[in-house]
């Protein structure tokens, strides 16, 4: 899990904040689970439980103006940076009311408002498109930099290694944060790759590095409050590696042979919410009953996206080829 230093804890209000941020996303990543086990959502579903110390951390510190590319395990990254929750689930029954109008579903979601760029099916696919958006910020003077979010299996991909250099070469504002579940798709680490010190890789391209906590969420805060801080300063792409370890299987496809259950539960001890809420109540910032208001608004929410989408729109079959560009036929 990996040594941390352990930082001082904001205020109560901030600090709340955090713990009901990730517990927005856990709870609705399990009430997508059960939805997909009734037929409601279908297709891939990829959950972030366990993960969600990092799309909250590093969320923290980015602005409206700056651009977020995520991978297809989303949900958690789109809630944090904004993204109404009824939207991200209406796109998951794939309804017209859903963040991508239904198109997109669970891999795909997209809202320009937020300035959230996806949700993207490819390994590693949203990279060079991370390394695009940090471009045209640089073109355009703008003070807004571009996060992508991927997991360490993409660091495999030619794609990774063609953005990072050239982020480096052009000096872009790009923080990459990689998102080490150990395990990728379903191989572990040590048999994928030669060097598992993921951020070093990086680091050989001439860019900052670290290796972070990915399961305390003031440790990814932190990293991520300095990083991007000089890489609004100038001093171009940065990388964090954010050690972490997703809870739930690959996908709900997948049978999970390839880890110990054992395994699977001793990581479960030091989970993010799990350590944060300990935090909280030893430092007398969090009891019972403030924790139990916290879980029903959430709760509300979650119900409440959950109508949204029931209520939502099929689109008519009339619609199947719009906005698909194909040539006519004689």
């Amino acid at each position: 899990m990996g040594d941390t230093k352990i930082l001082p804890l904001p205020g109560r209000e901030q600090a709340l904040h955090l713990l009901r941020e990730m517990l927005r996303i856990r709870r609705f990543e399990e009430k997508s689970a059960e939805l997909y086990s009734a037929g409601k959502i279908r297709g891939f579903l990829h959950l972030y439980i366990g993960e969600e110390a990092i799309a909250v951390g590093v969320m923290e510190h980015l602005t409206a103006a700056d651009a977020i590319i995520a991978t297809y395990r989303e949900h958690g990254h789109a809630l944090a940076r904004g993204v109404d929750m009824g939207a991200i689930m209406a796109e998951m029954y794939g309804k017209q009311e859903g963040c991508s109008r239904g198109r997109g579903g669970s891999m795909h979601l997209f809202d320009a408002k937020t300035r959230f760029y996806g949700g993207n099916a490819i390994v590693g696919g949203g990279i060079p498109l991370a390394v695009g958006l940090a471009l045209a910020s640089d073109m355009r003077d703008e003070d807004a930099i571009a996060v992508c979010f991927f997991g360490e299996g993409a660091v495999a991909e030619g794609e990774f290694h063609e953005s990072v250099n050239l982020a480096a070469i052009w000096g872009l504002p790009v923080l990459f944060c990689c998102e080490n579940n150990r395990y990728a798709m379903g191989t572990a680490l040590e048999r994928s790759e030669s060097e598992t010190d993921i951020h070093r890789k990086a680091a050989a391209y001439n860019i900052p590095s670290e290796a972070v906590d990915g399961m305390d969420v003031l440790a990814v805060r932190e990293a991520t409050r300095r990083t991007v801080e000089a890489i609004r300063g100038g001093a171009g792409p940065a990388f964090l590696e954010l050690r972490t370890y997703r809870f739930r299987a690959h996908s709900m496809y997948d049978a999970q042979l390839y880890r110990d259950k054992a395994e699977v539960e001793r990581w479960k001890k030091h989970g993010p919410i799990r350590r944060f809420e300990a935090r909280l109540r030893d430092a007398g910032l969090l009891d019972d009953r403030t924790l139990a208001a916290i879980e029903a608004d959430v709760g509300r929410e979650v119900e409440a996206a959950v109508a949204f989408a029931e209520a939502g729109t099929w689109e008519p079959i009339e619609d199947l080829t719009k906005d698909v560009y194909a040539e006519r036929g004689s």
